[in-house]
């Protein structure tokens, strides 16, 4: 008897342990970061979980065995979700993860220091590609159609709520990624200052 074939859905509630070992797990150069962080939950609760909180219609996974082993998510207005972030996601968890009092002296403090500044996530250039997105992939699952899946179905989710354009920034170093992205229709967005990362974008449709 075979096993099923993986299934792409929409993101439930329940998927949520599964979201934050995906987003660890990947969150290194698309590699594990669980040695990098010593709470697990740090990356997971930038990245993904707030997506996951505050636009779940814009939330896909896909399954095998049971369990979530990939994710895209996202917000359909950058501006609005940074309002919503700072009101709603952030305060619950100001307390866990205090804004750090210095320069940041760890990958763990930078990321945290991200956390508190969403505003960050608002960048002139990209005032043309409102929407952004996450995606995510246990290495297990690459090279077998299912990014490609999650892509369509986020940006139909996108082009169904008016969204005209999206953008994304991945690591300049991540090129597995970035050769992902030309696939799936994505271009180089020119952002002075960007630092370690490269800005994406392409229409919804």
């Amino acid at each position: 008897m075979t096993s099923p074939s993986p299934l792409l859905r929409p993101y439930r509630p329940e998927d949520r342990e599964a979201l934050f070992d995906i987003c660890v797990r990947t969150g290194h150069v698309g590699e594990d970061a669980r040695h990098l962080y010593p709470d697990p939950d740090l990356l997971p609760n930038i990245f993904a979980a707030p997506y996951a909180a505050l636009e779940p219609e814009l939330a896909f996974v896909v399954e095998d065995g049971g369990r979530a082993v990939g994710y895209i998510l996202g917000t359909a207005d950058t501006a609005s979700f940074v309002d919503r972030y700072r009101a709603e996601w952030l305060p619950g968890l100001a307390e866990r993860y205090p804004a750090p009092g210095r320069q940041p002296a760890s990958r763990a403090e930078e990321m945290t220091a991200l956390m508190h500044a969403p505003e960050r996530m608002i960048v002139p250039e990209l005032a043309d590609y409102p929407a952004h997105l996450h995606i995510d992939l246990l290495p297990t699952h690459h090279r077998a159609g299912h990014g490609r899946r999650l892509m369509a179905a986020f940006l139909d989710a996108l082009n169904e709520q008016g969204a005209k354009a999206v953008h994304l920034s991945t690591l300049t170093a991540n090129t597995r990624a970035r050769a992902f992205y030309d696939r799936v229709g994505f271009h180089e967005i020119a952002v002075p200052d960007a630092g370690t990362v490269t800005y994406l974008g392409r229409s919804t449709q």
